[in-house]
């Protein structure tokens, strides 16, 4: 796979995955409309716990091929991330019939530390990271570390990007953030992530 190519699918399936309505999507809504800033802050306390998770993966693939056969590491991680992204995409898809509960967070938690106290116990978030995550990486460490470096900040301009956005949209106005607006949202997300969990499991 071309290095263009893989950049490409990494910001789809990262933005997929950060667009999914979760905790980090309501905190930042609810922040945002006390600060157009909320969500920066909320994205830097995010890859506080992120960024660490990240090279940890990478780490520990550089090891993993080194001792085992790295194609059949490839192999099981690229299924196992393609049946997570599916499930993923079926969930979003069931979800748009269904109601959304309110999540809340309290106030008195600044910003920054919301951002990794939702990143560090949302199990989602390491479920992504163990399989979704875990192939993405692998697929840059074959474009040695500059792979990995380029494909890390990419991703995180992806989260960064969103949660500010998000903030920013909430501060001038709830109103864009209706009905219609959250469902096709969903639906785009949603289609994307079938669509990449059938390429990662095809390989």
């Amino acid at each position: 796979m071309p290095f263009v190519t893989f950049l490409a699918s990494a910001v789809l399936i990262s933005l997929s995955g950060v667009m999914a309505p979760g905790p980090l999507t309501a905190i930042t809504v609810r922040e945002g409309n006390r600060s157009p800033h909320a969500g920066a802050l909320i994205a830097l306390g995010h890859g506080a716990v992120e960024i660490p998770l990240m090279i940890l993966i990478f780490t520990c693939f550089t090891f993993l091929h080194d001792t085992v056969h790295a194609v059949s590491v490839k192999r099981i991680i690229g299924i196992t991330g393609g049946i997570f992204l599916l499930i993923m995409g079926g969930c979003m898809l069931i979800s748009l019939w269904k109601p959304q509960p309110e999540q809340t967070v309290s106030s008195s938690r600044t910003a920054w530390i919301s951002g990794m106290a939702l990143s560090a116990a949302n199990p989602y978030f390491l479920i992504w990271w163990a399989t979704v995550g875990a192939a993405l990486t692998l697929q840059s460490a074959e474009f040695g570390f500059f792979g990995f470096i380029l494909f890390a900040c990419i991703h995180w301009m992806c989260d960064f990007s969103w949660y500010y956005l998000l903030s920013f949209l909430a501060y001038k106005g709830g109103r864009f953030f209706g009905n219609r607006f959250q469902k096709t949202v969903a639906a785009v997300c949603a289609a994307v992530l079938v669509y990449f969990g059938i390429v990662f499991m095809i390989g």
